[in-house]
């Protein structure tokens, strides 16, 4: 058995995103609302994920934009955003053991929270989202 490290650099948020997401490309619930939206596009996307985390974990101010904006018309709800949980949580685990490792549960686990709130509420009004 490989012995646990924290999350330390710019090849961990690599590990932890490309492991994750080949989990979500395969799961028979997200595969499709995934690769439906990002289509060919996935090196950017994953690009984006690697500074978005490098910005949250590392304190390596990499990431610009609005993380929800690509979201909000996303067909998700609870379950989805549980399943998205359950592999984020599920990668980390496998990979990670730490502070850093329990941050990036905590954090995914707010968004994921806040993700699902934003888009429950721009469905049911007629306010749309702050570009």
């Amino acid at each position: 058995m490989k012995e646990l490290k924290d999350i330390e650099n710019i090849d961990d948020i690599k590990l932890m995103v490309d492991t994750f997401y080949g989990k979500v490309r395969q799961d028979d619930l997200l595969k499709d609302i995934f690769n439906n939206v990002i289509q060919d596009r996935w090196p950017e996307h994953l690009e984006k994920m690697y500074r978005f985390w490098q910005t949250v974990l590392l304190e390596q101010h990499t990431y610009h934009g609005s993380p929800f904006l690509p979201h909000a018309n996303l067909p998700v709800d609870k379950e989805h955003f549980d399943r998205w949980i359950k592999l984020f949580y599920e990668t980390i685990d496998e990979h990670f053991v730490g502070g850093k490792a329990e941050r990036a549960k905590w954090q995914g686990e707010r968004m994921a929270e806040m993700f699902l709130y934003k888009i429950q509420y721009y469905r049911d009004s007629a306010a749309t989202p702050l570009k």
